[in-house]
């Protein structure tokens, strides 16, 4: 291995000539000969307007910082890296059990596009001038394939040529998106992803870092504009947007130019303070005199860089990294690099005096000829990834010669054909380091990017800061490592981010990045940072408050059963219900007492029975209303409370009864006086009207959408029947407080007439001062002043009915005896008639005797026969 690559790293030198074109960088023999191009050298001398020598013998030179001459190796190891690759697939059994091998004829491009067609035009002229050829002693022999080159600019350029007679070419790292087009570039294919793929990840790093705000740096060319092309138009479909576009000369001889572009693209890094992340296709060369002059000026050192293929590997140029910022490097997959590094560790560069080659006489005396230290460098600036995509191109011709040659002899260089090879690449599968790898229909190995980020430790081991790999197949990274706080600190942004609840608005002709922050309306939201505009909430279900992040859900209203106020009133209800059911014991109990039958008897337990009910409909106007609800509650209080003053006003008709001084109206009275019809009547009226309401309008459940809540609250179906069904109870409730009023002069201690008149006076009152208050009020709390009303209603009835005669049965026991009722009666019945007497000089006996007897027998049908004899 070591006396192989002396050889032909002696070959290579040998061959190179210094300041004429024309002839080879290196070559060997072959039965199948692969053309190389590699920039050993960085550019051209410019064309003066006095040159006098031909085009094709101008110098390549190289950039130079001062007075120190910046050698470039890279060009040179890479086509090391080529020779090495040709060797080593010509000892495999592949090719060496066919007998064939490979060769190569390896030109200097000088990164100049008209230097590389002119070594094109070399390689292809056997095909240009056969007949030359054939007559000539050293016939050329034909190129079946070009492996190169490194700059897209030159591969599109030198690919127009090949396409002509379809010689493939294998570029190990020309990027350009244009290159995957089959209809422009038929025999173009290379072994590294196209930039489509890096403008993606880089698009995807920014926005995972949430840097909106940066710059973009190119060289001239093809390959920089495609890639700014291509980059801007994800930015725009991902929000971020591009603060500046420097565009750098793709010439590197005019130093002149190249120093007015730099200091031009520093003073607008310098007025873009906010921009702190730099996406930059440049040249290695180009990024380094940036650096420099960054650090000269002083400019920020927050800045990332993210940088492309093209230079993220060149790490030659990260001596003052820590005045400049991070580098976010993507580089291109490598696989197992370890022969090619003990190849060139195997290589021993002879001192000057040893060869008169004017190359090496120059690369030694940048480390003053120091053999050793040369030879480090030169492995210092060997590219692994480079290292990958290059034996990878020489694999697949490798692999795609033994296919082609396998029913065919190859030994003839006529008896093969470019267009055959490339036939056979385009559709091969080929292994390498124990992985298969093919071509996709765009001729492209896309295996997608490592990302670096640079450390200040100047390390030139590969994957020693590899923070995280891009997969193109599922567009996603794949973190390494979770500490990434170096860079995850840096804010690129225009304006600051806006908040949840908030949304962006760009002034008129401004970038939409420079923007203001505005709170959303009420009714809408924002749940993310940056929204661009807020969303509407379902006003039907959710609600939001202004300046919101969500939508809240509308809250179901209604008198619930937990409401400190709902408790209240049920409470009371709950009272009342057992108030009831004591006095209808104590009753039943004294139900042959003064008190009792004085009070109505019998018909005490009908009305409370009745007001049972009403109280009762309570529960239905509490809790989530339901269809049945709404139909119960109402309709069961009508009927509830019209029962009951039903009974009121039978009671009210005996007292009038009783006091009537005109004997044929008492007479015409007491044949209408049937308490049982009248009750029966007054009933069957509420209950017509409560079916026609049911049946025809009847209440039903209804949500009231509200701007915070949905009210749930029973619609009454038809007002006109409510109001009738309670004015109803109000006709009845007038009539038993007329009766009343005309019986309140009766015995203080047993007078009904003037209980029944407060407790009428009592309801409609309530109710009066019910109807505003119902008409006012809204929300869930309608049903609580419907409550409260009933509430009064029926302890006023209990309290003016009851309550008095309660409290003489239990209290007052000795009025609640025959001899004292009949004592307080006749007393009362004395003292009419006496004033009656002094009014007209005569006592009114028959009025006496029925004043007695309606007092002391309230029965519920009184006797006529009775009633007409007193008459």
């Amino acid at each position: 291995m070591a006396s192989l690559g002396q050889l032909s790293f002696l070959l290579l030198l040998s061959f190179l000539m210094e300041g004429s074109f024309g002839s080879l960088a290196v070559s060997a023999p072959g039965d199948i000969i692969i053309g190389g191009l590699f920039p050993i050298h960085e550019a051209v001398e410019p064309v003066s307007s006095s040159s006098t020598s031909a085009p094709e013998h101008h110098r390549c030179t190289r950039l130079s910082a001062g007075d120190r001459i910046i050698f470039y190796t890279k060009g040179l190891t890479e086509a090391l890296l080529m020779i090495h690759a040709v060797h080593l697939a010509n000892r495999s059994p592949l090719l060496s059990s066919m007998n064939i091998t490979l060769g190569y004829r390896i030109y200097d491009t000088c990164y100049d596009v008209t230097t590389a067609l002119r070594a094109v035009r070399d390689l292809t002229r056997y095909f240009s001038d056969c007949q030359s050829q054939a007559n000539a002693s050293q016939p050329v022999q034909p190129i079946m394939a070009v492996i190169g080159t490194s700059s897209s600019e030159i591969s599109i350029a030198i690919a127009r040529d090949l396409n002509l007679l379809l010689v493939p070419q294998i570029s190990y790292s020309s990027t350009a998106r244009i290159l995957s087009d089959k209809n422009r570039f038929p025999a173009f294919m290379r072994t590294v992803p196209s930039d489509e793929y890096q403008t993606r990840a880089m698009v995807k790093l920014l926005k995972h870092n949430k840097w909106t705000w940066v710059g973009i740096i190119i060289t001239d060319g093809d390959y920089g504009r495609s890639a700014m092309e291509s980059f801007v138009q994800q930015t725009e479909a991902e929000g971020i947007c591009v603060s500046f576009k420097a565009i750098l000369p793709d010439s590197l001889a005019d130093q002149q130019k190249l120093k007015t572009s730099i200091d031009k693209t520093l003073n607008i890094i310098e007025r873009n303070s906010k921009v702190n992340v730099v996406v930059s296709f440049a040249k290695s060369s180009q990024m380094r005199l940036l650096f420099e002059g960054l650090h000269a000026q002083n400019i920020s050192n927050n800045i990332v860089w993210v940088a492309s293929d093209n230079w993220s590997t060149a790490k030659d140029i990260q001596s003052n990294l820590s005045d400049v910022g991070k580098v976010l490097g993507f580089t291109f997959k490598t696989g197992n690099v370890t022969s090619f590094l003990h190849y060139l560790k195997s290589l021993h560069l002879e001192s000057e005096a040893q060869t008169s080659n004017a190359f090496l006489k120059e690369y030694l005396r940048v480390f003053n000829n120091n053999a050793s230290k040369a030879l480090k460098d030169l492995i210092k600036s060997t590219y692994l990834d480079r290292v990958f995509s290059i034996e990878m191109a020489v694999s697949a011709i490798a692999n795609a010669v033994a296919q082609l040659c396998f029913t065919r002899s190859c030994r003839n260089s006529s008896g093969v054909q470019p267009w055959e090879l490339l036939g056979i690449l385009r559709n091969i599968s080929f292994e390498k380091d124990g992985e298969m790898y093919n071509f996709d229909e765009n001729g492209n190995i896309n295996l997608g990017y490592d990302v670096c980020l640079w450390n200040d430790r100047g390390s030139q081991e590969l994957g020693d800061d590899k923070v995280a790999e891009y997969d193109p197949a599922s567009d996603d990274f794949t973190f390494i490592t979770s500490d990434l706080s170096e860079i995850q600190n840096v804010i690129s942004r225009c304006s600051a981010s806006c908040q949840p609840g908030e949304y962006k608005k760009s002034a008129e002709g401004q970038h939409t990045c420079c923007y203001e922050c505005h709170a959303c309306a009420e009714n809408q939201y924002s749940n993310k940072t940056d929204a661009d505009m807020c969303s509407q909430c379902d006003t039907e279900s959710f609600w939001s408050s202004s300046n919101s992040s969500n939508c809240s859900t509308k809250l179901h209203e209604f008198f619930e059963w937990n409401s400190g106020f709902a408790i209240l009133l049920l409470t009371l209800a709950a009272l009342g219900i057992l108030l009831l059911f004591m006095m209808s014991a104590l009753f039943f109990w004294k139900r042959n007492s003064p008190v009792v039958k004085a009070a109505g008897g019998q018909l005490c337990h009908v009305i409370l029975f009745s007001l049972l009910g009403s109280f009762v409909s309570v529960i239905f106007f509490v809790g989530e209303p339901s269809n049945l609800t709404c139909r119960v509650r109402h309709v069961l209080f009508g009927l509830s409370f019209t029962l009951c003053v039903s009974c009121i006003l039978v009671k009210s008709l005996k007292i009038l009864l009783a006091f009537q001084m005109n004997f044929d109206l008492k007479e015409l009275l007491c044949k209408l006086y049937k308490p049982y019809v009248i009750v029966s009547i007054c009933m069957g009226l509420q209950v017509t009207v409560c079916t026609v309401w049911l049946t025809l309008h009847h209440p039903f459940r209804e949500k009231v959408v509200q701007p915070k809540a949905i009210l749930l609250e029973c619609n009454e179906g038809s007002k006109v029947m409510l109001w009738l069904m309670l004015g109803y109870i109000a006709l009845l409730v007038l009539i038993c407080f007329s009766f009343a009023y005309k019986g309140r002069k009766l015995p203080q201690k047993y007078n009904e007439a003037k209980f029944i008149t407060f407790g009428m006076l009592i309801y409609l009152m309530a109710w009066v001062i019910f109807i505003p208050v119902h008409l006012t009020v809204s929300g869930k709390y309608v049903p609580a002043v419907e409550l409260v009303v009933i509430l009064i209603s029926n302890y006023g009835i209990m309290s003016c009915h009851f309550f008095p005669k309660c409290y003489v049965i239990l209290f007052k026991k000795e009025h609640n005896t025959k001899d004292a009722f009949m004592k307080n009666v006749y007393d009362y019945a004395r003292k009419t008639a006496s004033n009656i007497k002094g009014l007209s000089g005569t006592e009114p006996q028959a009025k006496t005797e029925n004043t007695i007897y309606a007092i002391s027998n309230p029965s519920l049908e009184p006797d006529k026969d009775q009633f007409s004899t007193q008459n």
